[in-house]
């Protein structure tokens, strides 16, 4: 049934890939690079962001999951060695956080997409320039070899792998995302057994799943990583062109998560676990973003962000809005339309 599944979303997306008019892309130049603040040792940290342009995500060019609209800041061609190193050497200079976060729009650890000798020399570079460096990953490119090899340039290494959800069923049926909880389980451990610290996406809010039903999974699946990551980063799903996310919001099928519910999340979870946990409400406040009333979102938003570096609940203490009590209704209705947004 999962197999099946999964075909049938892989398709959708593959059809909708197909009908997007994609901007060429130059293989010499970074999708982004910004700077930020992240937390090293319980303390707020100036952090710096680098998303190469790749290939893209493997996954992504057989259909990929249902919410992720990456796959169009791909290069036009893919990107040789020295094109990766021009990207990189593009913003060298300019690397100065004591967190620098690499990032792919797939994995760095897929060889496919960054070769060996470009992820080495990347990483060398950075071990002189940075405290901690955090790399997304896919779990299946989470090995011993991959690891041992990293290891070698960075001392303090944390691997980022998009769980988005400890339940199989709702990754599979909803996300597309092709692998099981078992399997971050497994990369998580391979990366522990060298040193390696480990962070989970989880993402609030799939498709095809009541905003009660996404509030209650995303505190199951902090409590269910907990055991595995020392951070959780919670992705607000929000609504990313060319998916299958943009299709139902546009056909008034599907709506963002709203801010009260990863405030309630949070609050849930608070001091049951023994990971960070974060978050950053990207697009909030708009109608493709997470949101609740357009009036309060952006006072959510900040105390979301204060949260996630301070790790201090109180930063939700000064939170008001009539707009709970519709939120409320939501939350007791929408099952009743079989997770048919009642609000948008």
């Amino acid at each position: 049934k999962e197999g099946m599944m999964v075909a049938g979303l892989s398709d959708i997306m593959l059809k909708i890939r197909e009908r997007q008019r994609v901007k060429p892309h130059s293989p010499v130049e970074l999708v982004g690079f910004w700077t930020g603040e992240d937390r090293l040792d319980g303390v707020p940290v100036r952090s710096n962001t680098i998303i190469f342009r790749t290939r893209g995500c493997y996954w992504a060019q057989k259909g990929g999951c249902t919410m992720c609209g990456y796959t169009y800041d791909a290069a036009s061609t893919p990107p040789t060695y020295e094109d990766l190193m021009a990207q990189y050497h593009s913003v060298e200079d300019r690397i100065d956080g004591s967190v620098v976060k690499l990032f792919t729009s797939g994995s760095f650890f897929d060889k496919g997409e960054v070769p060996e000798k470009a992820r080495d020399e990347i990483l060398s570079s950075l071990s002189a320039k940075a405290k901690k460096v955090i790399i997304e990953t896919r779990p299946e490119f989470v090995t011993d070899k991959a690891m041992q090899e990293a290891k070698k340039y960075v001392d303090r290494l944390e691997v980022a792998v998009g769980l988005e959800t400890s339940n199989d069923r709702i990754r599979i049926e909803c996300i597309n995302k092709n692998f099981l909880f078992k399997d971050f389980v497994r990369a998580a451990g391979t990366a522990k057994k060298h040193g390696v610290t480990t962070k989970a996406y989880l993402l609030l809010k799939p498709p095809f799943i009541s905003e009660k039903d996404a509030l209650e999974d995303v505190v199951n699946s902090i409590l269910d990583a907990a055991p595995y990551a020392e951070t959780i980063s919670i992705n607000l799903c929000n609504v990313q062109r060319g998916t299958i996310v943009e299709e139902l919001f546009l056909k008034g099928d599907y709506r963002p998560p709203w801010l009260w519910t990863i405030v309630e999340a949070i609050k849930r979870v608070h001091g049951k676990t023994g990971s960070v946990v974060m978050s950053d409400p990207l697009a909030a406040g708009s109608a493709r973003g997470p949101h609740n009333c357009y009036e309060c979102d952006g006072a959510f938003a900040e105390a979301i962000r204060k949260y996630s570096l301070t790790q201090d609940i109180s930063a939700f203490d000064g939170l008001r809005c009539d707009c709970r009590l519709l939120w409320e209704k939501v939350l007791e209705l929408e099952d009743w339309t079989f997770g048919a947004p009642l609000i948008y």
